[in-house]
């Protein structure tokens, strides 16, 4: 639904699966979402590890956290981030999500 969604609002989103990468090893979604200029939307916290252990400056991650979220939520926190944020800062940033806030933190993440 959350592709469905962000194609309804003019967003070019795709999911992993209807591109080859269903069973993809995460680094390789990382990097073609780099490649295809992609933010990857995601509850998996591989996604940002990956990221500050390579001091990547993209892609943009938007992830999930503070458990379970129907659909119905998570598109309306998904609305919240987009409405709050211009696509730049989602590109370069590791935006996190959960149910009272969102978080940003700047790509790389240097240790």
């Amino acid at each position: 639904r959350a592709v469905a969604h962000l194609q309804a609002a003019g967003n070019d989103a795709v999911h992993a699966s209807t591109i080859g990468l269903a069973s993809a090893p995460d680094g390789k979604i990382l990097e073609v979402a780099r490649e295809t200029g992609r933010i990857v939307v995601t509850a998996d916290l591989d996604y940002p590890r990956l990221l500050a252990t390579q001091q990547a400056n993209s892609p943009g991650v938007i992830l999930f956290r503070g458990g379970s979220y129907s659909d119905e939520q998570m598109l309306a926190l998904l609305d919240r981030v987009l409405a709050q944020s211009d696509t730049r800062q989602i590109e370069q940033s590791i935006t996190v999500v959960d149910q009272t806030r969102i978080r940003r933190h700047r790509l790389p993440i240097v240790k």
